[in-house]
């Protein structure tokens, strides 16, 4: 995530990171980016390919880079290095870094920020923390289909975030309320799509709800351990 934009903040407790939404229609997605950006703090934005094209997803890649950049929010290509590079995005998300993330940060050294996921076991996520991403990913794009987080990543980010001090991003379930659990474990971000771009409210007011949650529910990092 980007370091000068948390930074720039007061939150001492788990903070949202959104994944765009599965859809094809471009201009929906945009609106659906706008909408959610409005309605409070974001972190950082991984913005997911789906089923579009190189070009197509540069061309949707550049519009959603402005977006969110003009609002502070950091933005993370999915498994793309080159659009990443090409249209200014802050890093680069690895859903499955186990093979490529060391070469991969060698080879761009420094020039993006890489967040690793992929691990489904204590080992898996140990050995991705050795590359010192910039963060590691509990939980996959497009997993989110219910209602509470994996019970696996919230143990993974119960562990992860009690003993390694590079920070974790967890995923999340389709309800708004799942938050609040990831933020239990002591997980330095919520990634949630389906809870904020699914539902009758806008993802703004979506965004707004859950920002209330974390800051009524959520633990402050600088808490005393009893």
């Amino acid at each position: 995530m980007n370091e000068e934009t948390m930074a720039d903040t007061h939150f001492d407790r788990c903070r949202l990171v959104l994944i765009t939404p599965e859809t094809e229609d471009d201009d929906h997605l945009l609106d659906s980016v706008r909408s959610a950006l409005s309605g409070g703090d974001v972190a950082s934005l991984i913005l997911s390919p789906g089923a579009r094209h190189e070009k197509a997803f540069q061309t949707l890649a550049e519009k959603v880079v402005a977006i969110a950049q003009e609002k502070g929010v950091a933005v993370m290509i999915a498994d793309d290095t080159r659009v990443a590079g090409r249209v200014g995005a802050d890093g680069v998300h690895l859903e499955d870094a186990k093979a490529t993330m060391a070469e991969t940060m060698e080879r761009f050294d420094g020039r993006l920020m890489f967040g690793a996921g992929g691990a489904k076991t204590r080992h898996e996520a140990l050995e991705l923390g050795e590359t010192q991403p910039d963060y590691v990913f509990f939980g996959r794009i497009g997993y989110d289909n219910k209602p509470d987080p994996h019970p696996r990543n919230l143990a993974m980010a119960d562990w992860w975030a009690s003993m390694v001090a590079i920070p974790c991003v967890t995923m999340g379930g389709s309800m708004p309320q799942s938050a609040v659990a990831v933020a239990e474990t002591g997980s330095d971000f919520v990634a949630l799509s389906t809870a904020v771009f699914s539902g009758p409210e806008s993802p703004g007011e979506r965004v707004s709800t859950i920002n209330t949650m974390l800051d009524e529910k959520a633990p402050r990092f600088t808490e005393e351990v009893e």
